[in-house]
């Protein structure tokens, strides 16, 4: 198994998803290849939840990384889950085009260019 996709599903472990039991992890792989995970964290609020996808962006540039190659994003749904639209938004500003490896525990798996999912994004080009 690749193990992009492996660290995505381990993280989904680690979800806190009291109010909608929807787990989702996410393994985003850096220049350097270190990988930096992240997974969905709700909040009574709804508001207030933070994606899988997201944390995981956020803690790799915490980290202080800034180039990226590719991110998994593992989830048990009926068909593959792909990035919301606010982390598609965040993943295009700091990741740009990457590969998004959609995945679920079950072995099924699906690569895809971010501008597949994301084909008109916003980004300070347009500023």
């Amino acid at each position: 198994m690749d193990p992009l996709i492996r660290e995505a599903l381990r993280v989904r472990g680690n979800a806190h998803a009291p109010f909608s039991g929807f787990r989702v992890g996410a393994a985003l792989e850096d220049d350097a290849g270190r990988i930096h995970t992240g997974c969905n964290i709700e909040n009574a609020t709804y508001g207030l939840t933070v994606c899988a996808e997201r944390v995981a962006v956020f803690k790799a540039v915490s980290e202080g990384a800034r180039r990226f190659r590719r991110i998994a994003v593992a989830a048990d749904g009926p068909t593959l889950v792909p990035p919301c639209g606010a982390c598609r938004q965040i993943l295009w500003e700091f990741c740009g085009d990457i590969e998004v490896v959609l995945a679920d525990p079950h072995g099924h798996s699906e690569t895809l260019r971010l501008r597949e999912l994301f084909p008109r994004p916003f980004d300070a080009s347009l500023l």
